[in-house]
């Protein structure tokens, strides 16, 4: 059964990937024609999202990646970063 939300309801909303990590909270919904193209997640203080990048201030994650919405966000692991191989060495 589908349960309807309110795009408003889901502001501050917890965002966690489905391997587990806190990845930050939802800060803005991007609508395009009538529905949600996108998610805007800030990169809040001990999040996985911080930590990756550094001193960005969140990302937008498109809402094919998330998985699960309840009292949280669960989303793909595919919306994570990638880093470069330059980046992984150091």
């Amino acid at each position: 059964m589908i349960r309807m939300k309110r795009i408003t309801e889901a502001y501050e909303m917890k965002v966690f990937t489905d391997t587990g990590d806190y990845f930050g909270d939802i800060e803005e919904a991007i609508v395009a024609t009538n529905k949600i193209s996108g998610w805007r997640v800030r990169a809040t203080k001990n999040s996985f999202l911080s930590s990756v990048l550094g001193s960005a201030k969140g990302v937008i994650v498109p809402h094919q990646l998330v998985k699960s919405m309840g009292d949280i966000m669960i989303i793909s692991k595919a919306a994570i970063p990638s880093y470069g191989p330059e980046e992984e060495e150091e």
